[in-house]
């Protein structure tokens, strides 16, 4: 066969291979090849599997990309399912309050949290919204994401969310990193419409996602189903409104409470359900039967200091899928980095190495619907590969600067 790029003599590719989600004791298998070489050709892996049979039956084009990955380990492109790219502002200086004990409610209280960066994202240009985006995206490569999902959320009126779900779109064309759009009117109740939630829900129903699906700008609906948010009868009537107009479920469920969020994400047939701090067991097993992906972010829990992390262990128990995300944001997501959340699903959430990389791969694909083209390194999907510098181990370094080459498409994109 004919490859036009290839890794070759790889220690350790971690293919991940197979159907996805893996769920239970299967999300602990990474299904692994050592002395390997993975082929592409035209963006698409022809070949898996050893080194010697490659060999024998690739032959590369006169213009094939090679890697030697001698002392390497290869494992899938990271896939980041949760990220609140786009927004306006910054609230480092909340980070300061908390790291001086105040909490998130009493920073929100005092006109933080969500409400703060609606106020810039609202004053801020598409071009502005863009080029922020472009420089966190910039980032997220450069630690192996290959594909995001990123939400609107930061407007709460229908001009601001349509102008990030845009910047959004542009993005997309402009740079290696695969994106999946997701509006998120119901992120938090604007100020401007407190005291009558009724007819912000109405607006959402009726005015946003109409506009937001007639424009094609979003694949998936999201709403913060949460105690002094979205209830879950609102969380409900919108994820339903939103599938009607051909928007995909997902929730943030159960953060600071169990307030419903995972009985709701059962109930609709959400892709997904993220966060899931404080979901417990009858409700994972809600999840698991209706085949809703757990979406975790442990860095949202270190940063906001909410002292626990979610029940990783409990969730692959009941034979819920597990991924992981960054939760990337302007206040309670301080980091771009799928190896370092990673290391925080194993030493905070007690998972395996293993299970950590299936979450962040084949998983995270499953999560955005992605599962059959991506997250896993094996004949027919895309070749979307990051090369360790060294063993799957040194992943979870923190802040060490392992990763030597991120692939996409068959092309080195950094």
């Amino acid at each position: 066969m004919t490859a036009d790029f290839l890794i070759r003599n790889a220690d350790l590719v971690a293919t991940c291979s197979g159907p996805g989600p893996r769920v239970g004791a299967a999300q602990n298998n990474i299904s692994p090849l050592a002395n390997a070489t993975i082929a592409g050709l035209d963006g698409r892996i022809v070949f898996v599997g050893p080194a010697a049979e490659a060999e024998r039956e690739v032959t590369p084009t006169a213009a094939a990309q090679v890697i030697d990955a001698r002392g390497c380990t290869v494992v899938p492109g990271f896939v980041d399912p949760h990220t609140h790219l786009i927004f306006g502002g910054d609230r480092r200086e909340e980070l300061r309050r908390r790291l001086g004990g105040a909490t998130y409610a009493e920073i929100a209280a005092d006109g933080g949290g969500i409400v703060r960066t609606v106020a810039a994202t609202r004053a801020a240009s598409e071009p502005e919204l863009i080029a922020g985006g472009r420089a966190r995206l910039a980032e997220m490569l450069a630690f192996g994401t290959t594909t995001a999902e990123a939400k609107s959320g930061y407007g709460l009126d229908l001009p601001t969310e349509l102008r990030m779900l845009r910047a959004i779109k542009a993005l997309a064309a402009e740079q290696p990193i695969e994106l999946t759009a997701t509006f998120m009117g119901a992120h938090e109740m604007p100020l401007e419409y407190r005291g009558r939630r009724s007819d912000y829900v109405t607006l959402i129903i009726n005015e946003m996602i109409p506009a937001v699906a007639s424009d094609g700008l979003a694949e998936w609906c999201d709403v913060f189903c949460e105690t002094g948010v979205f209830a879950p009868d609102e969380a409900t009537a919108i994820l339903q409104a939103g599938r009607r107009h051909g928007l995909k479920p997902r929730i943030h469920a159960d953060e600071l409470g169990l307030s419903g969020g995972a009985a709701v994400a059962a109930a609709v047939g959400a892709r997904s359900a993220d966060h899931l701090i404080f979901v417990d067991a009858p409700h994972a097993r809600r999840m698991a039967a209706a085949g809703v992906v757990a979406t975790l972010l442990p860095a949202a829990a270190f940063f906001l200091k909410l002292g626990r992390f979610a029940p990783a262990r409990m969730l692959i128990e009941q034979q819920v899928a597990v991924a992981l995300a960054t939760d990337l944001n302007p206040g309670g997501g301080f980091t771009t980095s799928m190896p370092f959340v990673m290391s925080l699903a194993c030493f905070g959430m007690n998972m395996t190495l293993e299970e950590a990389l299936v979450a962040a791969t084949l998983n995270a694909a499953a999560a955005i619907d992605r599962a059959d083209t991506i997250g896993s390194l094996e004949t027919g999907k895309q070749l979307d590969a990051v090369i360790v510098d060294g063993a799957l181990a040194d992943l979870i370094r923190v802040g060490a600067p392992v990763i030597r080459h991120v692939v996409k498409r068959g092309r080195i994109v950094k």
